[in-house]
């Protein structure tokens, strides 16, 4: 088994466009893989678009048909019923999101080969995607495809969400299954999209506990984040006993991005992707699938996030600075886009980001407490009956 960390990346990356100035831009792949490769990584795999059988395993025909239809057609789209403003259709949608699905489902397969231990696809995680309907910028959903590959390969698994965004359609897909068990950490659903994933939220009928959320406040910063990721993510993974990690791991709740009210640093990042990568390692046999998700600020934020998660895969140390090469490479386009200076530190440095208040941080305590009893509880009292 290769302990190389794969990456999946290739030109298929670049077709999932919704155009200018839509914030999920694929020219966030510019700077985040450069950053990878200067930072050592070698190996790479292409994605190819998924098969409609592999689309099928998640979602519904009509729906497909659908896609289809606007791929050729993206004018139809109010007429059609495919009315969300934040996914609006574009050319060739279906090839380009059947490319995302693609792209994760073969890293899994390289997985569950056991050809690599970890396997990172930085544009995938569109955890937004229903079995029947787009949302949150996610036409198809990758991770559920990829899930259900692990399912029906025997596979316990363990998905956690930390993008700042409540991981929605990957929870309610398996919300009745009891071997796939969901931790989503993200600002509440009262003041940020998807507007859903609160305490009470813990699975279907028979699949009790196999949903956590921890919902927390806006003003989160990395104090309060980290320790509900650093009480909840082990504790759970100890009481439900994976055989394979796949995560979801969105940058959105750094404090320079744009699109949610949480006030994190890439030092919280970090620390949350080699937790995970520990995870992986007492549980899963190293089995671990991450996806780059979430992330808006293109330029200073996304390519230090996806360089944290493949050091931790690659477990290697940070280098404290980012390469003076790539800065000099990305500069001017990232000064047009008005990001600019372009971060000296992978790092950020202690004190760039307030501690946050003390309501907050008590607020997002109860929650989690809350969620973490309830949940262990329950997974115990399975755990009881077989």
């Amino acid at each position: 088994m290769d302990s190389t960390p794969l990456v999946v990346y290739g030109p298929a990356n670049h077709a999932y466009d919704f155009g200018d100035p839509h914030p999920f831009t694929p020219r966030r792949f510019g700077p985040g893989i450069d950053l990878l490769r200067e930072l050592g990584a070698t190996e790479f795999l292409a994605p190819t678009p998924a098969s409609d059988a592999d689309l099928l395993t998640v979602h519904q025909a009509h729906y497909l048909r659908l896609v289809r239809l606007l791929s050729d057609y993206p004018e139809a789209a109010a007429e059609s019923g495919f009315d969300d403003r934040d996914t609006p259709p574009f050319y060739d949608m279906h090839e380009a999101a059947a490319g995302v699905v693609g792209g994760t489902l073969a890293a899994m397969d390289r997985v569950l080969a056991s050809e690599v231990v970890h396997a990172f696809h930085p544009g995938g995680g569109l955890h937004h995607a229903f079995p029947g309907r787009a949302g949150g910028f996610c036409v198809f959903n990758d991770l559920a495809v990829a899930i259900r590959r692990a399912r029906l390969a025997g596979h316990r698994v363990l998905y956690v969400d930390v993008d700042a965004h409540h991981g929605d359609g990957v929870e309610s897909i398996f919300w009745d299954d009891p071997l796939v068990q969901t931790i989503s950490i993200h600002e509440s659903g009262l003041t940020l999209f998807p507007g859903s994933g609160f305490e009470d939220d813990r699975g279907g009928h028979g699949a009790e506990g196999s949903a956590v959320n921890i919902p927390l406040k806006a003003g989160t910063t990395d104090g309060s984040w980290l320790e509900a990721v650093e009480r909840v993510v082990p504790a759970v993974a100890d009481a439900f006993g994976p055989t394979i990690l796949v995560t979801t791991q969105g940058c959105d709740g750094h404090h320079l991005d744009p699109l949610s009210n949480l006030d994190l640093s890439t030092a919280a990042l970090h620390r949350a992707a080699r937790l995970l990568d520990d995870v992986a390692h007492r549980h899963t046999e190293g089995r671990w699938l991450a996806t780059g998700a979430g992330g808006y600020d293109v330029y200073r934020v996304v390519p230090r996030s996806w360089a944290l998660i493949w050091l931790a895969m690659a477990h290697r140390e940070v280098p404290p600075a980012t390469p003076e090469a790539w800065r000099d490479r990305w500069a001017s386009e990232a000064e047009r886009h008005g990001q600019t200076p372009l971060p000296a530190l992978l790092l950020d440095p202690p004190g760039l980001v307030h501690p946050g208040s003390d309501l907050v941080t008590a607020g997002n305590r109860d929650t989690t407490d809350r969620a973490l009893a309830h949940t262990l509880a329950i997974l115990a009292e399975r755990h009881r009956r077989g």
